[in-house]
Parts: C-alpha cells; structure tokens; sequence
C-alpha cells in the first residue's frame, strides 16, 4: 500500500531532531570548564555527566519505543524533547556546592528525553524505508553526528561571549540556549512524525520471505534470544575507542601543545562520525551488518593503539579515523537489531541493545577520566585507556561472530 503521505517528510524531521541530539558528542568542549568550576579539576568526574547521559538514554530509549508502541511517535518525541529541553535548562544552575544537579539534569534527564526522541525516529524511519533500511538510518544518524559540527562553534560562541573569562560561566549559559533550541525543534518537527499505515510497502518493492521481513518479535520475545546478549555486549565493547576520544578529543589536543587549534579536534570527530554513518550504513547494505561491524572493530583495535604514536597535526587525523569508525557502529547496529528481530518493534528492541552502549560510556568515561587525571602533566600516561579500548574491541570480535541469524531457529 502506498499512502498519500510522502515517506521523506518523516525522515527530514528526523533529521532536524537528530542533528538537536548531536549535542551530546560535543561534551569534549564543555569538558575543561565544568571539571574546573563545578568539580574541583576532577576530570573523571567532570565527565561522568556525558557518560550518565548515554548511559541513561537506553533507558530512555526501551521506555520511549514502549510509549511510541501505544500513542504513536508523534507524541513520544515531542514529549521526550520537552524532557530534554528541561533538562538542559536545569543544569544551568549547577554551582560548585552542588555539582551532582549536572548529572540529574544534564545527565538523567538528558538520557531520558534523547533515549525517547533517538530510537523513536530511527525506528519510524526504518519502516518507511524497509527497501533502503542501511541507508536510510546511517542518513538519520549522521545527522546526529553532523549536530556536532553545526553546534560546536555555536557553543564556542555562547562560551566565549558569555563566559567573561570564567571557567564554566559560558558552559552553564550555552545550556540555557540550548534547552530553548531543543523544545522548538523537537515539537515542530516531532508534529511530522508518523508511521506508515501497518501493510506499507514502497512502489515496486517485495518484501523477502526471510529475515527481518518475516521476523517481528515482540521485545518479550527477544529477551529470551542469546542473540540479543551477545548483540547487547558487543556493543557495549565496539563503542569505547570511540566514546573516550569523543570526550577527550580536544583537551588531548591541548595537551599535544595546540590549545589555538583543539576545537579542530572536536569538529574532525563530529565530521567523520557523521559521515561514518551514512558511509557504514550503505556498506552494510551492500556487505552485511555482521561482516561491517567486525571490520569496524579491527579498524577501531588498530587505531585505538596510534594514539601516542600521532604527533603534531596528525593527531587529528587519528581522532577522525576513530570517529569515522565509531560512527559506523551507531548506523549498522540498530538495522542489525531489526535485520535480526524485525522493524515493528525496533524502537524498544534497540533501545534493550543500547543497554550495551550505556554500560560502555560509564565504563570507558571512567577509565579515560581516571588516566587523564593521571595524564594531567604527561598526557601520554593516557595511553592504557586507548589499550583497553582496543582489547574491547577484540573481544567485541569474537562475540559478533557468535551471533547467528533468528531465521535457523525457531522464532517464539
């Protein structure tokens, strides 16, 4: 059935909404100034804010995909953005007295309402586009990554303008802006998106007989498939590399003596996670999830170990291959849930998987934390973070190629 409804609307409202959640990877230019106004030079604990925030967005994610299962997308992602907005609002008024407001607002808070709005449009989209499904998400999540570059040198603005030359004063305003760019976006552009009609089908395409075209298993259902556990843990590895240079990109390259350019750092990781997405996802298309992914994680293994190798400008070379590779995963691993468990349900399905990622981003923020407050008068004594990233990724490896497809097995 084709409906009168053009199938690209929903998918530019993702889009904008997508390119909002960016935010969430520019944490590395907030990073410096929160660790040294509210947290006393605490790195490590400095950025458990962005690690609460991933980490609770899976939360966010199986309770949004539960909620648009019931009411529908629409309302779920204005609601979630309206959570969101909220919380970035509140957490411009965390003081030194009081740094845990950053991690209820900015962090619980944020998860929540990113977790409703991010796995509820990848999911609408993914139906209206079961002929392009890999292409279709890597567009969608690229734009989340492409948000890093559109705010990143917004925030560097607010900070600058706002800061008055005092550490976190600029940060604190840029939250404030924010929250106000949030709850537009996401209420305009949630207002436009809606689900196809339950037997859609594109113009001239036929569904397959196997795979995720004849799966819809209902998140019950899933929870009892190894499938799901080693899916779920292999993501929770694959991301780390990533995650740690996405914190830390531009206070590394401080660190490397090129404070007048670090904020290059931040765009590099922003621009290639971007286009990591849309590249990886039309690969996946073309290779398969499970191939992508374990050549994603051989890439991330190696790159992981050059960190201390790269000097002067070709750090940022390293942090936008890392990038470029981390990106990857976020386009391949939820189409992989769906190719896996089916569409209808994907927004909760993944949301279970992104358990994984959440798991990883408190794990991997502590640990590069804990070497950068190490690392505070050699950064090189960061490296061991890289090291255990890159034995993550091994290990991530050997459990994707555990994973083997539902349509072998029986499906209740």
């Amino acid at each position: 059935m084709k409906p009168k409804y053009n199938r690209i609307i929903p998918v530019i409202s993702a889009i904008a909404i997508q390119l909002c959640l960016g935010t969430a990877y520019i944490w590395s230019v907030f990073q410096a100034g929160i660790a040294e106004s509210l947290f006393s030079g605490n790195h490590a604990n400095a950025a458990l804010t962005f690690s609460i925030l991933l980490a609770v967005l899976s939360v966010g994610s199986t309770a949004g995909g539960k909620m648009q299962d019931k009411f529908g997308p629409r309302l779920t992602v204005i609601f979630g953005g309206l959570i969101l907005a909220v919380g970035f609002f509140l957490a411009s008024f965390a003081t030194p007295s009081a740094p845990w407001v950053l991690w209820i607002t900015y962090g619980i808070m944020g998860g929540i309402g990113m977790g409703f709005t991010y796995s509820t449009t990848i999911a609408c989209a993914q139906k209206w586009y079961p002929d392009k499904r890999g292409l279709i998400t890597g567009a969608i999540v690229s734009a989340l990554g492409f948000g890093g570059v559109v705010f990143t040198p917004l925030v560097e603005w607010i900070i600058s303008s706002f800061g008055d030359g005092i550490p976190g004063k600029g940060e604190l305003m840029s939250f404030k802006i924010l929250a106000m760019i949030f709850i537009v976006v996401c209420t305009v552009g949630g207002w436009f998106v809606k689900n196809p009609p339950a037997d859609y089908a594109p113009a001239g395409w036929t569904p397959k007989n196997t795979g995720s075209d004849s799966v819809a298993l209902m998140p019950s259902q899933v929870l009892k498939k190894p499938q799901l556990y080693l899916l779920t843990f292999s993501m929770a590895l694959a991301c780390m590399g990533g995650l740690m240079m996405i914190g830390f990109a531009k206070p590394i390259a401080v660190a490397r003596g090129l404070a007048e350019t670090a904020t290059v750092g931040v765009f590099a990781i922003s621009i290639f996670n971007s286009f990591g997405r849309l590249f990886w996802g039309f690969v996946s298309d073309k290779l398969g999830r499970k191939k992508t992914i374990v050549l994603l994680l051989g890439l991330t293994a190696v790159l992981s170990l050059c960190v201390n190798i790269a000097a002067g400008y070709m750090i940022y070379v390293l942090i936008a291959c890392i990038g470029f590779a981390y990106g990857g995963f976020l386009s391949t691993f939820p189409t992989f849930t769906a190719d896996l468990f089916g569409a209808k349900y994907n927004a909760t399905n993944y949301g279970i998987v992104l358990v994984g990622f959440g798991a990883g981003a408190v794990i991997s923020s502590y640990i590069a934390g804990y070497y950068k407050n190490i690392a505070s008068t050699d950064i090189n004594l960061m490296f061991p973070a890289f090291v255990i990233a890159s034995v993550a990724a091994v290990v991530a490896i050997l459990s994707t190629l555990m994973i083997k497809p539902l349509s072998i097995e029986k499906q209740n």
